[in-house]
């Protein structure tokens, strides 16, 4: 496992493809901001909890220049059915073999359960928060809320 991945660090490239088969790289963002969300299973209760938190922020996510990706090790067929129960209007990219979990160096708890972590990724491709909890989903949306509204003031200061 590669070292986890902090705050400064440039993200490594992210080309994965999403429930629909729709590749989505990170270099095609345009310079948006980027809430990628590493979740460890489709249909649990936690993590329907943290997704649908940011799909309820998700227009102001996006207000404040973010696009929004989760990520789990499920397949395309988990994630669209997980999508589609819950209305989620932003894609869940499929990471088979865990590859782009490994190159975040996102943590598992206790070996066995993928861990849950938010890093928020500015324009540039640079890491400007992370937030790692595996037991309070819905706070990963309040802690990428915040984050992206201090970038945006720093932005406009």
């Amino acid at each position: 496992m590669a070292q986890a991945l902090a705050s400064g660090d440039t993200a490594p490239l992210i080309a994965l493809r999403d429930q629909d088969g729709i590749e989505r790289r990170s270099d095609q963002l345009g310079g948006k901001a980027l809430v990628l969300f590493f979740y460890p299973k489709d249909d649990t209760p936690g993590c329907t909890m943290e997704a649908c938190a940011f799909r309820d922020s998700y227009a102001d996510l996006q207000a404040l220049g973010a696009e929004v990706w989760g990520v789990s090790g499920d397949d395309a067929a988990s994630h669209g059915r997980f999508a589609a129960r819950h209305q989620l209007p932003y894609p869940l990219l499929v990471d088979q073999g865990n590859r782009l979990r490994r190159a975040f160096g996102v943590p598992s708890v206790l070996g066995l359960l993928p861990g849950r972590v938010t890093y928020v990724i500015d324009g540039q491709g640079v890491i400007r928060h992370v937030f790692n909890n595996l037991l309070d989903g819905p706070a990963h949306r309040r802690e990428a809320l915040q984050a992206l509204r201090q970038l945006a003031s720093g932005a406009a200061g």
